[in-house]
């Protein structure tokens, strides 16, 4: 590997860029209003309202010690489904609204930079009870689930932007986090882009531990096909664009 490659590239993982950005001229400190929680949709969107996790039945208590002792990365899964409300706690956990402080800013479960929360989930959903198969959006501040689209090969196209890790569509439903660098960069600048990657870090964690309250397991996927994932969620991979996916099913 070409040493001067190395350098630059391992640069990211240290916060000197801290060191070169003036927070005076951020979006923040110039007085620019910040970005929405959450992209905007039309109207007459087709949503899905999602169990109240405060009247979830099917979710059993699981003790903070066992459900990191029994963490680990699953890659197979049964044939079984998801519950409505099974899925509901796995959004809930891993980006679920506590508090909305103003139009750019919420307390969620997750922590994150600055309280910048970057990240939309999109759902590939195969086998959910009472959802049809397609690609979904959560919104949060409602805690409901915008339909996207269905489509018929929905597996074969997961596998194909997965590159190939085929279980990435045998999995009951695929989580698929995108970034939008934006909110990170109002506040931080060009320091935002290292703690967009940790958030995401944060989010995965929280799936894991809450995969284990029901029995579930996944598998954190950070390779895929960038072009190909971001046309699957319909973004424009400029603005928004995936950085993180983990398939959720059943242990076998």
């Amino acid at each position: 590997m070409n040493r001067k490659t190395i350098e630059t590239c391992r640069s990211f993982l240290k916060d000197t860029i801290r060191q070169a950005v003036n927070f005076s001229e951020t979006d923040q400190n110039r007085h620019i209003p910040p970005p929405p929680v959450q992209k905007p949709y039309a109207p007459d969107a087709k949503r899905i309202d999602l169990p109240r996790v405060e009247t979830l039945r099917e979710i059993g208590p699981v003790d903070l010690r066992t459900a990191i002792a029994r963490r680990k990365s699953c890659r197979t899964y049964s044939d079984a489904p998801l519950s409505l409300e099974e899925l509901s706690f796995l959004l809930w956990a891993t980006q679920g609204v506590k508090l909305k402080l103003d139009a750019g800013h919420a307390l969620r479960t997750v922590p994150s930079a600055g309280c910048r929360h970057a990240f939309e989930t999109y759902l590939a959903v195969i086998r959910v009870s009472g959802l049809e198969k397609g690609m979904y959006r959560y919104l949060p501040l409602e805690h409901q689930l915008l339909f996207e689209f269905s489509e018929e090969n929905l597996e074969q196209r997961i596998k194909r932007a997965a590159l190939g890790q085929s279980f990435a569509g045998e999995a009951a439903v695929t989580f698929i986090w995108a970034v939008i660098p934006y909110r990170m960069e109002w506040r931080y600048g060009l320091a935002g882009h290292k703690v967009i990657a940790l958030d995401a870090g944060h989010v995965c964690q929280n799936l894991y531990l809450a995969c284990e309250a029901f029995g579930a397991g996944t598998c954190a996927i950070a390779a895929y096909d960038q072009a190909a994932m971001d046309s699957l969620l319909g973004v424009d991979g400029k603005e928004e664009f995936t950085i993180y996916l983990a398939p959720v099913g059943r242990k076998p």
